[in-house]
């Protein structure tokens, strides 16, 4: 998750008081909450004295004097640098102090009263579930109301997560992210102010080898399945007119086992789709579009003729990645990068081993450019948990002092409808690649590798020759 303090602001104290300084922190590039230096020492006060001092990183001290306006921006980085370090860190950033201390401040910021309030989440297919729940339940909390309301059994909860997405005019969903457990989910959909989001619940796991944990169980399955029709019919999940046929035939039989068991044959099954963006593979400025799954990045680019091609990044073979930003200036501003009112640029870096002996950087810019980064990271711990020997299955964590409100009513998972047939428009999957050696460097010295902010892939210091 990329945590940013990009900006200060200078506000009157409480009671017309003299005036502080207010930390703006943002959630891959959207105010989460509004926080003072004070509150900020308060929690790492809170966090040393529970997990000591040698585990925290440097904080910025305090100082006797009012702060010059260089000074202020000093700590501004500090502060930023501080809270990145933190949720980077597996025993911190998972910890109940930091994620409740975020929730507390995004609720005060965006000054929602905890009340009751019914949410709407939507299934992959569109279907309408909704739930009551209070407007300072956490994001468990609320995938919990949600797996009740749908009759889902707890030990599958942890198969599924819940995804902040934009609804676009054509009715398609653009992932914005995977809704975390230092957010309230009704806060941040509703602090964006526009009926364009959403919540999406839908699977969170990469191997393909879970659905069989899926597909034991009804809702499951039915759950599974709407998802796995609607990606087809967006066309996320690539098909020839043969196999479309032999899908529609098993969903006019309603044999959705059979029907995901061929899904599961097909390219790009299980894959979240990117809007499309632009990528200096295989040369710069490349219109492309990104699909992250199966333990990879799949660009897909049309050549001249009209030619569908792909290359596929495996993430074993990224050693490292990255996400930078950048704010485009206004003609003749001299102020300095990123504190302008430009748009705001991201881009996706990674450093990747196209030949034994060669490593190159390939770089994609988009505004989805951390939700890429995100599935990066997922997909890695997936395959060190399965390398260990462990299991993504997640019990239902009970916690104390309080059960949730759940609705005794249950919803069914309404069936899709039927695929609707391929016209001779559409185009069957073309299973040639570009070869690696088509690949350019970047050669940028921004992409340095021992940069503070690069992402390191332990899955890729297990990887053998038996992978090139």
């Amino acid at each position: 998750m990329h945590f940013s303090i990009p900006e200060t602001e200078s506000r009157s104290g409480d009671s017309g008081g003299s005036a502080y300084v207010a930390y703006n922190i943002h959630v891959n590039g959207v105010l989460h909450c509004r926080v003072r230096y004070s509150q900020l020492l308060g929690l790492h006060e809170q966090l040393r004295k529970e997990y000591g001092a040698n585990v925290l990183p440097a904080f910025p001290p305090k100082k006797l004097f009012s702060l010059t306006p260089a000074e202020v921006e000093q700590r501004r980085e500090q502060l930023e640098k501080y809270m990145q370090a933190v949720r980077q860190d597996p025993l911190l950033g998972s910890s109940e102090t930091f994620n409740s201390f975020l929730r507390r401040a995004q609720q005060e910021t965006q000054q929602v009263p905890t009340e009751e309030v019914s949410l709407e989440v939507l299934l992959s297919n569109g279907q309408k579930v909704l739930i009551n729940v209070l407007t300072s339940d956490q994001t468990e909390d609320v995938l919990e109301a949600v797996a009740a309301k749908l009759d889902l059994p707890d030990d599958l909860i942890g198969y599924f997560s819940l995804f902040l997405v934009r609804e676009k005019e054509d009715g398609a969903f653009s992932f914005v992210r995977k809704l975390q457990e230092f957010e309230l989910p009704y806060v941040s959909v509703t602090s964006l102010r526009s009926q364009e989001y959403k919540i999406v619940l839908r699977k969170s796991y990469w191997d393909s080898a879970y659905d069989d944990d899926v597909m034991e169980n009804r809702v499951g399955l039915n759950l599974l399945y709407a998802q796995t029709v609607s990606d087809i019919e967006r066309g996320w999940i690539l098909v020839t007119k043969e196999q479309h046929r032999q899908l529609k035939s098993l969903q006019e039989k309603v044999s959705k086992k059979e029907f995901l068991r061929l899904a599961q044959t097909l390219r790009h099954y299980g894959y979240l789709r990117f809007d499309a963006c632009v990528a200096d593979f295989p040369e710069k400025d490349c219109p492309v579009v990104v699909s992250a799954g199966n333990s990879e990045l799949s660009l897909q680019l049309r050549l001249p003729g009209q030619q569908l091609r792909e290359g596929s990044f495996r993430v074993t073979r990224m050693r490292c990645w990255r996400v930078t930003s950048s704010v485009p200036l206004p003609s003749g501003s001299t102020s300095s990068p990123g504190r302008g009112r430009g748009e705001v640029r991201l881009e996706l870096a990674f450093e990747y081993l196209m030949s034994k002996d060669r490593l190159q950087w390939v770089t994609i810019t988009s505004p989805q450019a951390i939700m890429m980064s995100i599935c990066l990271q997922s997909m890695v711990d997936e395959l060190m948990v399965k390398k260990s020997g462990g299991s993504i299955r997640k019990m239902l964590r009970r916690r104390v002092g309080g059960t949730l409100r759940r609705s005794d009513s249950q919803q069914a998972v309404k069936s899709p409808p039927l695929l609707v047939s391929i016209t001779s428009s559409s185009e069957p999957w073309l299973s040639s690649k570009l070869s690696a050696v088509s690949l350019r460097g970047i050669g940028s010295p921004s992409t340095d590798a021992s940069a503070s902010d690069v992402h390191g892939n332990f899955a890729f210091e297990g990887i053998g020759d038996e992978d090139l």
